[in-house]
This record gives C-alpha cells, structure tokens and sequence, in this order.
C-alpha cells in the first residue's frame, strides 16, 4: 500500500487472473416469466410410456381439467384423428377431451390451407391425416396434386413412395408431417416419416417441409388455437431434439421430463437447455 498524490491512500489491486466471478447456476439465467397460465405437453414419454400411463399422468390431466387452464396434448404421429387418441387414451386412465389434442396432421392441414385453400394433395399416410385434409376442403388425387404430403402410416408402400417420387419430379410440392426417423411400439423403433421422406429427397433432390416439432410453427398454431400467449405458456416434453427444441424456439418456458426418451445427462450434449427439469408430471401437479 502507498500514497498517491493529495494524500489519496494506494491500495493493492489484485491481477484480472485472480478475478473469478461466482457461477451462476444456468436456472437463474432465465428471464423472469410471467406465470404459467396455458400449459402444452407432448404425448408420448410424458403421458404414456410404452402403452402404459407415466404414473402421475392421469391425476396431472385432471389436474389440467379442474383448473380451467387452457392446454393441449401435442403428438408428431399422425396416423390417428383426434377421436382416435382420446379413445386410446380413454383407455389408460387418461381423460383428455378431443378438442385438447393437436397432431403433426392437424397442423399439417391447418398449414395447407391457409398457403393453398381448396388445393390438392397426393397423401402417403393413415386417416388422421386424410380427415384433416378433408376437413379444410382438400381434394385427395393423384393427378398433378399441388403437394405431395407424407405422413407416418405402418403400410408404406414401394409404389406409393415412386409415386410420390414421381409427382414431385413433375412439381408437386413436399411436404412432411414431421421429422422424426422412428417412432415408438412395443416391438421397437419403427421407420417413420423423417426416414420416408430421407428416401424420397434422395430421389427427387428435394427436401421437404416439415410441419411438425421441431418447428415452431406446430407451438404458434398449438398456442393460436388456445388463444394463449408465449410468455405465459409451458411446454412439458420429453425430448431435447424437438419438444424443447420446439418450445425454445416459440418462446415458451420448457420443462423437460425424464419418463421418456431423453436424460438428464443427455442435455449437456446440447447448444441449448431446457428451463428446467423434472422427474414426471407428477412433480408439476401442485403448480396448476
């Protein structure tokens, strides 16, 4: 310690290297949000698990009912309508209303018929697709369709996918439901969309738009069709590669379970975090 010039007392500085600012924990980093009044969960890995309700699940819906809290149940798989799911969901102990449900082909549909309403479309997929198509004034052919739309059925066919193949070549659109290159059942992975659609833009030179999670469009037309705003709504997923990805990227706090597919030390792989993460909706419960 010395003296500077007026008499001023000199103190010792240490060097920058010795500076360590405290870490802070990655939770505390986050933007003060709003309170969560509109909640989106994925299906699969967070509701039901290998065809079994994640337990804590079915009093986590009826939690999700009593509150009067808007919510939606989110799946990429479109094989099935609305109805389809609720019955088997129905079936698990799980009480979700048809209108709380919004798949990959509803989104789908949903997205066709604002860009092209009353166009048409060559379909590789099953009737939760094909409904919703209809239900916004599509027209099913084969005959120099506006797109070709791929979705997930267990029956893909070598001449529907040359089709496919074909009409695209001559300028049909591409579009696909969803990314993901399998899909879950109780024998294994099964191939799915994502997969499909590798082998069709092999083919073609042309990838296709993918509707789906990853994209945020599914989180805004999920959110648009609650009336619910981002800084107010949770999104509750089981995977780092779409459901978080998905709600990150729609401005949505993220809530990663660990009942499905991802772990806990699988998201330090990750560009990106969740904004926290739980063991199952059982421990979210009390915060509806």
């Amino acid at each position: 310690m010395g003296h500077l010039p007026g008499g001023l007392l000199r103190t010792a500085t240490p060097p920058l290297t010795s500076i360590r600012p405290r870490p802070i924990p990655w939770e505390h980093l986050m933007l003060d949000r709003k309170p969560v009044e509109s909640w989106l969960t994925d299906m699969d890995g967070v509701l039901v698990h290998e065809g079994q309700p994640v337990p804590g699940a079915p009093e986590f819906v009826k939690r999700l009912r009593t509150s009067g809290k808007p919510f939606l149940v989110l799946t990429n798989n479109s094989i099935y309508t609305p109805r389809d799911l609720q019955a088997r969901l129905g079936r698990m102990g799980l009480d979700v209303p048809e209108e709380a449900i919004w798949s990959s082909a509803l989104a789908t549909a949903q997205f066709l018929g604002e860009q092209r309403p009353g166009g048409t479309a060559y379909v590789i997929g099953e009737a939760g697709l094909t409904t919703a198509l209809h239900a916004v004034g599509y027209v099913l052919t084969d005959f120099a369709p506006d797109y070709v739309v791929l979705g997930e059925t267990r029956t893909y066919s070598f001449e529907a996918i040359t089709k496919a193949i074909r009409l695209i070549n001559d300028g049909a659109r591409f579009i696909c439901t969803n990314p993901d290159v399998t899909g879950p059942s109780m024998e294994g992975a099964l191939p799915a969309a994502g997969s499909v659609a590798a082998m069709i833009s092999k083919a073609t030179g042309i990838e296709p738009y993918f509707v789906g999670k990853p994209n945020p469009m599914m989180m805004r037309s999920a959110l648009n069709t609650i009336n619910a705003h981002s800084e107010s709504t949770a999104m509750i997923g089981d995977r780092m590669d779409t459901d978080i990805l998905c709600g990150l990227e729609a401005g949505l706090e993220t809530i990663l379970v660990l009942s499905g597919i991802s772990t806990r030390a699988e998201t330090e792989r990750y560009p990106y975090r969740p904004s926290r993460i739980v063991d199952s909706v059982a421990d979210l419960i009390d915060e509806i």
